[in-house]
This record gives C-alpha cells, sequence and structure tokens, in this order.
C-alpha cells in the first residue's frame, strides 16, 4: 500500500461514514471516520519516507499502531498540530473530539451525536482534522 493508496482510502471511508450516517447507522459510522484519519495520517508517514534513505526503525514499527497521537508524532506533525491548535480554536475543538477515536471503536456503540460530532470534526471545510491533513499528505 502507498501514500496515493492510503489518500484514497480515507477519502473512501469518509463517504462510507456519510452514507452509513444518512443512514441512521451510526456505530458505522463513527468507527470509519476515526479509521480515515487513521489512513490519512499514514499517508502523512509514507510522505515522510524517503525513498533512497534506510528507514528509521522506530518509525516503521511505530506506523504499525491504530493510535492517532502517535500517528500524529511519526509523521513529524505534533509540533504543527499544536501551533494550529493555538491559532484556530476551532480545530483545537475538533481535534479533542477526533484524538479520543480508538480502533476498538468497532467493538462498541456509538450514538448518533458521537457519530455526528466525529464527523463534523473530522469534515469541517475551514477546521476539521482532515482538511488540516490534507496540507500534509
Amino acid at each position: 500500500m502507498n501514500r496515493d493508496d492510503l489518500r484514497r482510502l480515507a477519502r473512501i471511508r469518509l463517504k462510507e461514514a456519510r452514507v452509513l450516517i444518512k443512514a441512521e447507522c451510526f456505530d458505522g459510522a463513527y468507527y470509519l471516520c476515526g479509521y480515515a484519519v487513521e489512513c490519512a495520517l499514514k499517508a502523512c508517514i509514507a510522505k515522510a519516507t524517503k525513498k533512497p534513505e534506510f528507514p528509521d526503525l522506530e518509525r516503521v514499527k511505530g506506523s504499525y499502531t491504530h493510535n492517532l497521537g502517535t500517528l500524529v508524532r511519526l509523521a513529524g506533525l505534533e509540533a504543527l498540530r499544536v501551533s494550529q491548535e493555538k491559532a484556530d480554536a476551532a480545530f483545537g475543538v475538533n481535534w479533542g473530539i477526533v484524538k479520543d477515536w480508538a480502533e476498538t471503536a468497532r467493538y462498541a456503540q456509538h450514538d448518533e451525536k458521537k457519530a455526528r460530532d466525529l464527523y463534523a470534526a473530522v469534515t469541517d471545510s475551514l477546521h476539521g482534522v482532515m482538511q488540516w491533513l490534507k496540507h500534509h499528505w
């Protein structure tokens, strides 16, 4: 799987989440929103990996996680994320919602509000997490 595949997968998962929200299938919508962010962050990590250089072992090992905070750090985006939060309070609120997603969400139930809040935090066209990630993937 390469960077383009990960970006495409992030877009597909968001589209699927939107369809599930409209169908009032909130458990799956919540899971897929977070998974879309995970794919986008992995695309950012792929961008930061230079083909001619030998990959850093810790980055490679660490990339096989679903923890969004860890992925932000491995993508080299932590300082930029903190800076963005300081400059844009709405982005900070959105990141606060998104960072709590975990892959174990697929085993949990999520109500309509939680699913819609996550979807909005990810897709907000001005302050959303996906909008911010698109500048870095």
